[in-house]
């Protein structure tokens, strides 16, 4: 249960082991219909995660305009999920082994849906900020887990039926999440505008943590596994420290504290470096590092996460800001980018084995070419463009990254050693993440710097930006390995 990306993409792929965790003890064998009830505790689980991830991508300016936060609090909203999720996913998966998976699912469940709770009931941008800190928090919790629960429910001939859902379910909800939310904000239910999609949470969050607290079994966990929990201190300093400067720079000028926010984030990063250099069980295994397959697949995917989780940000932005469409009139605008993604997603397991790297390289070209479509829209339509003219670049941008999200993971740890697999998996899908709280912010800083020109003119500099790092992916594709693990794709 690894994580691509955020957005109306799954947050989280399903047929590779979760980040860093070890091989599910075998356990009592469960009959086959409580097998089926743990599945669905597990996918519910991941469900509201990927709709919590996913559904300020409509919600942000309608929470920015209510809390007075501004263009600050409205790449927070992203960023910072993305960020706890990302800094703590290893550490979670680790947490996993070492406590019981059972009793950190349930811990992070039911500190997800309070943390849910706490965001529909926000009264300012510092508290729905630090709140969505939180759910990122527990949902790393969370996600690491489902994997060895589901290894230790289901026998191994037939846990590939299990692992069959978790795609379907996955696609549905990043369509559904985004939709949901912008109905529920133009329904307005009792006066409450954004916050029902959050604290709907506590019913639907609740009634999964019951239904885990009866179903998942026990496990005992193993207390002399090894915790490198500095190592995820560091690592998330620095992304605070990073984040928190770029922000509040590009909001309130460059002054001397957000250079200052920079500058520590950069001394944690190489403080964190020097600890994966001497820890006994560091983040990230040292070989990794030297093998030029994996780190081009790591800088690939930091690059091609980045834009994505930006671009889908300020697509939103644009719809609403620049065209003056209501929430769900935006989320059903992203329907056809959201469906892109589901079919390509589904087509390229069949592709991956036959074409290797070159599907990523194809999927790249898919994406840049619809958003040069998007882009020439935008630049050369008097007034704004049409809401039907948007759809075949959104159906096409969606394609593109469709193919990518899976296909690059795949590929990124083709030629790892066995030993190597649960580091390599850990820290790509920690990668992915912590690019995505980078994308969030990066990328809307460009649409809002340059929005003094007009909306259009914004949304023309920052697909420009888009597809030059698009561009630049594709240059290092052929320094990918050229397969991915026949056991990595189905």
């Amino acid at each position: 249960m690894d994580s691509p990306t955020p957005a109306p993409a799954p947050a989280h792929t399903h047929d590779a082991p979760p980040p860093d965790t070890a091989p599910p003890a075998p356990l009592t064998p469960l009959t086959p219909r409580k097998r089926w009830a743990v599945l669905a505790v597990i996918i519910a689980a991941d469900v509201l995660d990927l709709v919590d991830a996913t559904v300020t991508n409509i919600a942000a300016p309608t929470i920015a305009k209510d809390l007075g936060g501004g263009p600050g609090l409205i790449q927070w909203l992203g960023a910072s999920y993305a960020l706890a999720l990302g800094v703590l996913l290893v550490l979670g998966g680790r947490l996993g082994d070492k406590y019981g998976r059972r009793r950190l699912f349930l811990l992070g469940l039911g500190g997800f849906t309070l943390a849910s709770v706490a965001c529909g009931l926000a009264f300012s941008p510092e508290s729905i900020t630090i709140a969505r800190l939180a759910q990122g928090a527990f949902g790393a919790l969370v996600i690491p887990q489902g994997f060895g629960i589901l290894g230790s429910a289901w026998p191994r001939e037939e846990i590939g039926k299990a692992f069959s859902l978790f795609a379907p379910a996955m696609g549905l909800s990043a369509v559904g999440g985004p939709i949901l939310a912008g109905f529920l904000i133009d329904a307005d239910l009792a006066g409450l505008g954004w916050r029902p999609m959050f604290l709907v949470n506590l019913v639907l969050g609740g009634a999964a943590l019951i239904a885990a607290l009866r179903l998942i079994p026990k496990d005992p966990g193993d207390r002399a596994i090894s915790i490198d929990g500095a190592g995820s201190a560091l690592l998330g300093a620095t992304m605070l420290g990073l984040l928190s400067g770029l922000i509040e720079g590009s909001t309130n000028g460059w002054t001397p504290a957000s250079l200052l926010l920079i500058a520590a984030g950069l001394v944690f990063f190489a403080l964190f470096c020097r600890r994966q250099r001497t820890a006994p069980n560091p983040l990230i295994q040292p070989s990794l590092l030297r093998n030029r397959g994996f780190t081009s697949g790591l800088v690939l995917c930091v690059a091609f996460s980045a834009a994505v989780s930006g671009l889908l940000y300020v697509i939103s932005l644009y719809l609403q800001e620049g065209l003056g469409r209501s929430p769900s009139d935006t989320a059903l605008g992203l329907v056809p980018l959201s469906a892109g993604i589901v079919i390509a997603s589904i087509a390229c397991h069949g592709l991956i084995g036959k074409l290797g790297r070159k599907l990523v390289l194809i999927g790249l070209l898919i994406m840049l070419t619809g958003t040069g479509y998007l882009l020439a829209l935008v630049a050369n339509s008097p007034t704004h463009p049409a809401g039907w003219a948007l759809l075949p670049p959104m159906l096409i941008i969606g394609l593109g990254m469709g193919t990518c999200f899976g296909t690059v993971y795949d590929i990124t740890i083709g030629d790892i050693a066995p030993d190597e697999a649960g580091s390599a998996s850990g820290s790509l899908s920690a990668v992915q993440q912590l690019a995505n709280a980078i994308g969030a912010a990066t990328v809307v800083t460009v649409f809002f710097k340059t929005v003094d020109g007009g909306p259009a003119h914004a949304m023309t500099v920052t697909l420009t930006v888009v597809a030059g790092v698009t561009l630049l992916c594709c240059g290092l594709v052929g320094l990918l390995p050229r397969k991915a693990q026949e056991d990595q794709h189905h």
